[in-house]
This record gives C-alpha cells, sequence and structure tokens, in this order.
C-alpha cells in the first residue's frame, strides 16, 4: 500500500510540474510573438489575443494530460500483468495443492497441482464452494478457519481430502491468512501423503506379525517337547506285549494325530521365521535422507532440530535390503523423536570406517536408566508408558542388523540423551568374509 501511494505521489505530482511548465512556456512564447508582431494592437485586439492564449493553454494541457494519464495507465497495466503473471507462476510452479479460499469455502485461487491431485480443473471450482471437503470433515475445517482468524497458523497436520472421483486422499495440511483489500481469504496448501502413509501402517504391521510370530515361535518350542513325549510313549505302549487289536488300532490312530500335530507346529514354526531378504549394495546417505523426509511431519509438530551430517565421503556401499534397512533407522528415528522435549535435538551421523559405515543416531532426550539398558534389545520390554509402544522396535532393529552381519549398541545416561550406533559392514567387507 505504501508503495502504491508513492507511485500516485509522484503521478499527480509529474502531471501538476507538466502542466505548469506548459502553461509558462505557451505564456512566455505568446508575449514574445506579442512583443514581436502586435505591439500596436488596440485594447479590443489584445482582449482577443489573450483569450486565444488561453485557449490554445487549455487544448494543449488537454492533450498533454489526456496523453499522460493515457501513458501512465498502460505503465500500471504493464506492471499489473507482469505481477499477476509472477504471481501466477509462482502458484503453478508450487509442488503443493494451493486453494485460496474465502470464510464461506468459496474458491478463489486453484492451481495446477490442485487440478492434478483431485482431478478438477479451475474452471470448475473457482468461484464455487470448495469440493474437497467431506461433510464430516466440515466441522474440523472450520475450527481450523477459527484458529487461523485468532492468528494462529495451522502448519503440517495429517487430514483427508476427496478427490473428483470420491476417491479419500490422505494429505499433508497448512492453513495460512492472506489479506487482500482489507478481507481475509484462507490460503490452503496440501501434499499427498499416501505413501507416507502407507510406509507407516506397513510399519505398524510388521510390528504386529513380528509379536504374532514371536508368540507364535514361542508357543510352538513350549508344545514340541510334550508332544515328543506323548509319542514316544503312545510308540512304547504298540510295542509292547498283550494288547489287544483294538487297543492297538487306538493307539495307532492316537500316534498319527499327535503326528499330525507335530507337523502343524512345525509348519508355525516355519511361518513364524522372517523371509529372506534381497540384498543389494546401497549407499546409506540416500536411504537416510529419505526417513528424514518421511518424518518431517512429526519432527516439525515436535519443533525439532535436526543435525543431518551426511558426509560426501561416506560412499561406502553396504549389502542391505532397503526396506529392512528404512525399517531400522524408522525404528531408532521414531525413539528418538518420542524421547526428546518440544524443541528437542537430534543429531544424524554417517561416517566411512576401514572396512564399515557408521550409522550415529544422538538425541538430547530423558535417557535411560542403567538397570533399564541390559534388557532395551528384549522383545516386548519398553521403557515407554503403556499404550505408548510394543516394546518390539529395538528387537527387530538388533534382528536387522545382525541379518546384515553388523553391530548395533546403546549409551545412554539419564537426563543426558541417548546414542544409537549402528555398525555395517560394507560390500567389500562381507564379500571377504564369505570368501
Amino acid at each position: 500500500m505504501g508503495y502504491v501511494s508513492q507511485e500516485r505521489r509522484w503521478m499527480w505530482g509529474t502531471l501538476v510540474l507538466s502542466s505548469i511548465s506548459i502553461v509558462a512556456l505557451v505564456f512566455a512564447f505568446w508575449e514574445l510573438i506579442e512583443n514581436r508582431f502586435f505591439h500596436d494592437l488596440d485594447y479590443v485586439s489584445l482582449h482577443y489575443l489573450y483569450i486565444s492564449r488561453g485557449i490554445a493553454s487549455s487544448v494543449l494541457l488537454a492533450i498533454w494530460a489526456a496523453w499522460f494519464v493515457t501513458r501512465q495507465r498502460r505503465v500500471v497495466e504493464e506492471q499489473l500483468r507482469q505481477s499477476r503473471e509472477h504471481y501466477r507462476g509462482l502458484l503453478e510452479a508450487s509442488p503443493g495443492a494451493v486453494v485460496l479460499y474465502d470464510r464461506g469455502l468459496r474458491v478463489h485461487e486453484w492451481n495446477a497441482s490442485a487440478e492434478r491431485l483431485y482431478g478438477w480443473g479451475n474452471a470448475e471450482v473457482v468461484e464455487k464452494k470448495l469440493p474437497t471437503i467431506m461433510p464430516d470433515h466440515e466441522p474440523e475445517l472450520q475450527q481450523w478457519l477459527d484458529s487461523v482468524e485468532g492468528g494462529h497458523n495451522i502448519l503440517d497436520l495429517e487430514t483427508s481430502r476427496t478427490d473428483k472421483f470420491g476417491n479419500d486422499i490422505a494429505v499433508q495440511f497448512s492453513l495460512l491468512p492472506f489479506h487482500e483489500q482489507d478481507q481475509l481469504y484462507f490460503l490452503e496448501v496440501t501434499a499427498d501423503i499416501r505413501e507416507r502413509v502407507r510406509l507407516r501402517q506397513r510399519l505398524i504391521e510388521l510390528e504386529k506379525l513380528t509379536s504374532m510370530g514371536q508368540m507364535a515361535a514361542g508357543t510352538a518350542h513350549h508344545l514340541n517337547t510334550p508332544l515328543g513325549s506323548m509319542l514316544l510313549r503312545v510308540q512304547m505302549m504298540r510295542e509292547r506285549a498283550g494288547i489287544d487289536a483294538q487297543t492297538g488300532a487306538d493307539l495307532a490312530r492316537l500316534e498319527h494325530a499327535i503326528g499330525f500335530c507335530q507337523q502343524f507346529v512345525r509348519r508355525l514354526l516355519d511361518f513364524s521365521r522372517r523371509p529372506s531378504a534381497e540384498p543389494q549394495p546401497e549407499l546409506v546417505v540416500p536411504i537416510v535422507d529419505a526417513v528424514l523426509g518421511f518424518l518431517a511431519p512429526p519432527l516439525s509438530a515436535k519443533e525439532v532440530r535436526v543435525i543431518w551430517e551426511g558426509n560426501e565421503k561416506a560412499t561406502g556401499k553396504v549389502m542391505a535390503d532397503r526396506n529392512e534397512l528404512e525399517t531400522l533407522l524408522l525404528i531408532l528415528l521414531s525413539n528418538a523423536i518420542d524421547a526428546i522435549a518440544p524443541g528437542g535435538t537430534i543429531h544424524v551421523e554417517v561416517l566411512n570406517g576401514k572396512n564399515q559405515v557408521q550409522i550415529s543416531i544422538s538425541d538430547d532426550g530423558c535417557g535411560i536408566a542403567p538397570a533399564e539398558q541390559a534388557r532395551i534389545f528384549e522383545p516386548f520390554f519398553t521403557t515407554k508408558p503403556i499404550g505408548k509402544g510394543t516394546g518390539l522396535g529395538l528387537a527387530i532393529a538388533k534382528n536387522i542388523v545382525a541379518e546384515h552381519g553388523g553391530e548395533i549398541s546403546l549409551r545412554s545416561a539419564p537426563g543426558r540423551g541417548t546414542t544409537a550406533l549402528v555398525l555395517l559392514p560394507t560390500c567389500a567387507a562381507r564379500a571377504a568374509v564369505n570368501e
């Protein structure tokens, strides 16, 4: 607004000064002509001469003013056009779906990313009610609008929207105020996080399946011993002399049933074992980058300061299954996020050793008591409150590291944070061991 007022003052000042200059020039020129050619005129002739001078001045001023105002208008229109093109270019280049709407949810802007994400074209939604909100989500959105009106920006929340075909889309949602000509609008920026949600659900399912596998394996091991003992006793009874045919047939059926139970337990044990991984030569730094990007919303929500030292010299490759390595890093970083207070710090570093790659994840959180550190990798042991953890994360992490021929350790002190250190052999080192 200050810039516009300054432009207007400059325009009017230029117009007034130019008009005064034109009038002065006309009068000076007319006086020169009058003194040179008309100094002997009578009063009436001079009167008409003065009138013609005024008319000439007025005509020149009108022509000048019309030209100046038209020129200035063209300049302003060109500036507005360039400004709008610049604004539209920024809007269309945004990777997020950007929607501008008012308090009544009437859409005023709809960028190309929104078209790609939701399926509606710009002409289908502008000046109409926002179509991506399901009725059951409107109360939630109204609360967020109230919060933004109160001066609180909404940043990086997870919610859902619907597209043109009725599909629910999980999105990362931000809502900011946008003021224009004393009118408050709301700028909504959303990004598709369906893949992120899928990965998170996969991690949860992995923990559940691992829990089931642990329980199945424990149950199977406990059943194997009594089943083997029962089978042996039945076989011994069949071998004893003096058993009639009916009793022998009954024992044979019993022996067959016990054998079936043993086979079932054997299959249960096979099912509880983790499937074989598909290791490939992998660089660790890009995987850490990807996992940190995946965890951006919880890091932002807790205002975590992440110090990420992805050493460019850490080019040693490890023979690893990428999915399992991502799961390992997700577990360690999620534990660090849970351990720190809002505004805390997490330090992540990847270094090359002689025959190994070192991954270090440190936090300044609550730490772990010495008495608990000895059990920290045990399945179902957790230091988190009830309902906050399954106790399987670090057990899974240790198994993943062991499968890749590495080592994992934790250094911690109460109130001084925790450091998780993972050592993975390089491809060359593993090849030398296998030889």
